[in-house]
């Protein structure tokens, strides 16, 4: 029989985690066959960082499914997990008797878009990238431009300098970061702290002139090869479009792409026109 208190412990902390935009997977013991520590029914809810809300049976059992359910929140996939307890001796996780399969499904917030310039094109992406129901977050340093400019489809509009945004917006493994600025200067100034960061995407606008420009300040900044090897850039899809709100689709279509599996590593496809536009 399932406790009615547990399920609620469990509903209640899945809820304030949702709220929180808070990765989780909820891990569910859907059969259990012998000797087993739970019966069928029994949940338990796994955060990131490894925090568990319920238990699916204690000790190394758990233990495994603590670790399936982190994998899961990494990939997004959910998963049916069998684990045997017969025989450690030959890796099974107990001495029970009998065999349990555990349900995992991952809860992931919206991704997020973080977007570096709010001029015509970074306005455009913010637009889109809303739409499609990303978290969007716009950054610019010029002072008073997110009071003056206002962008509503953005989710919040930050004011900072370039060298600081992480300092500033939570970036995460589901999180892609545009880079529509003004020049050259301002990307250099704000890649180093970003290309540290566990960001999914980072994707800087601009023709292949601009960013030699950009790569040689970076390096001369320390910067290494495989660091500058994760931007994508020239940024976008080529889909022969030149308007601010084409070239957002054109960004926008590769992230989706992204999202999906769909990406490639490496350099895009955006013709240089798009130098200027932003």
């Amino acid at each position: 029989m399932v406790d009615p208190q547990e399920t609620r412990a469990w509903l209640e902390a899945m809820q304030q985690a949702l709220a929180a935009g808070e990765p989780i997977a909820w891990c569910v013991v859907v059969e259990a066959q012998g000797s087993t520590p739970r019966r069928a029914g029994s949940k338990m809810l796994v955060f990131a960082d490894g925090r568990t809300v319920g238990t699916v049976g204690g000790g190394e059992t758990e233990h495994r499914v603590i670790q399936a359910a982190q994998q899961a929140m990494q990939d997004g996939r959910p998963r049916v997990e069998t684990y045997r307890l017969v025989d450690p001796a030959r890796g099974d996780p107990g001495v029970c008797g009998g065999q349990m399969r555990v349900y995992i499904e991952p809860v992931l917030p919206p991704p997020q878009i973080v977007v570096v310039g709010a001029g015509h094109v970074g306005r455009a992406v913010a637009e889109l990238a809303h739409w499609l129901g990303f978290r969007v977050i716009v950054v610019d340093d010029r002072a008073g431009w997110c009071e003056h400019q206002p962008i509503p489809e953005a989710d919040a509009c930050v004011e900072a300098p370039p060298e600081a945004i992480p300092e500033h917006v939570h970036i995460t493994p589901q999180t892609f970061i545009v880079l529509v600025t003004r020049g050259s200067p301002v990307d250099v100034a704000a890649l180093p702290a970003l290309l540290q960061t566990p960001a999914r995407y980072i994707g800087v606008i601009g023709s292949r002139r601009r960013w030699l420009t950009t790569a040689r300040a970076l390096r001369e900044r320390g910067v290494p090869e495989d660091a500058l090897h994760r931007v994508r850039t020239p940024i976008g899809l080529d889909i022969g479009g030149e308007t601010p709100r084409e070239i957002a689709l054109s960004i926008m279509a590769e992230i989706v792409a992204e999202l999906h599996g769909r990406g490639k590593q490496g350099a895009a496809t955006q013709p240089e026109r798009n130098e200027g536009a932003q």
